[in-house]
């Protein structure tokens, strides 16, 4: 294992740095995380103007360099060089851990390519801290942001529905409404957490039933951190027999009568049937 210090001449290796950030509050940053970024000569960002804050506090002063999804591609060459020479260089986001849901994966692979050491500087994390505050399993499976297509967002969330186990998923404030929706159709009988401006002044913290989760009245600020419980064991849901019915019968019966002729048969609640009815119904 190669030593992340250099202890007879105190000099970090060269290399590309995995930087984690705070997810608000300046305050979280790590003492080695700010060490790595002061001896960084280039400091590759998502926005300069987010990264400008966290480095003026700290009294930081090395080059930054905008490095965003829209232009990632664009400076990996320019990124390569540098390394190539033997830089220290730091990879950022606007907040959190680079490369989960946010730019770093193209350049870090393309160090891999050119063998260039990658070093990770651990720190924040909104998945991790939304997690540890859920009361829910520790076993999670982190899927990110909701597919854009209406289709994709129907497939992943029902393959998603299956798993058994607490589930993570990042939502811009713009989309919450229409996605909760979704969420009562595939995780009807689960628990959920929504996570509002962690850390900051104004975080918010919503923990309810996801059959009773309502839609916000206004757009809330920031991006949503949202964590879904594991299936509850104890609740009977529809057999694949009982879905197959379901499908067979849905063009030549109306919602409800399904409703009344399953729920008559099984101990299954209403409410989980006519939820799987409106899924078929979207797909259709």
């Amino acid at each position: 294992m190669i030593p992340l210090l250099d202890t007879t001449k105190n000099k970090l290796n060269f290399g590309l740095y995995i930087v984690s950030t705070p997810i608000g509050n300046l305050n979280d940053v790590t003492l080695r995380a700010l060490d790595v970024l002061r001896n960084s000569e280039y400091i590759l960002c998502e926005d300069t103007r987010i990264s400008k804050k966290l480095l003026e506090k700290y009294k930081i002063k090395s080059k930054l360099i905008s490095n965003h999804k829209f232009n990632e591609k664009k400076n990996l060459k320019k990124a390569i060089e540098i390394l190539s020479l033997g830089k220290i260089v730091s990879l950022i986001s606007d907040a959190g851990t680079p490369s989960i849901s946010d730019p770093g994966s193209i350049l870090i692979n393309e160090c891999v390519k050119n063998n260039i050491n990658i070093y990770p500087i651990p720190g924040p994390s909104a998945v991790s801290a939304a997690v540890s505050i859920s009361g829910f399993s520790e076993k999670y499976f982190f899927y990110g942001f909701l597919p854009k297509k209406k289709k994709d967002l129907n497939s992943d969330l029902k393959n998603l529905s299956n798993i058994d186990c607490s589930i993570v998923f990042f939502v811009s404030p713009n989309k919450i409404n229409d996605s909760i929706k979704y969420l009562k159709t595939f995780f009807s009988g689960r628990k959920i957490l929504i996570c509002r401006e962690m850390t900051k002044f104004f975080e918010e913290y919503i923990r309810t039933d996801i059959d009773d989760l309502k839609a916000f009245e206004n757009i809330p600020k920031g991006e949503l951190t949202l964590v879904i419980s594991e299936t509850n064991n104890n609740v009977i849901t529809l057999s694949d027999k009982d879905k197959k019915k379901i499908k067979k019968i849905i063009k030549t019966s109306t919602v409800k009568d399904i409703v009344d002729l399953i729920s008559k048969e099984k101990k299954v609640s209403k409410k989980e049937i006519y939820n799987y009815c409106l899924s078929i119904k979207n797909e259709i």
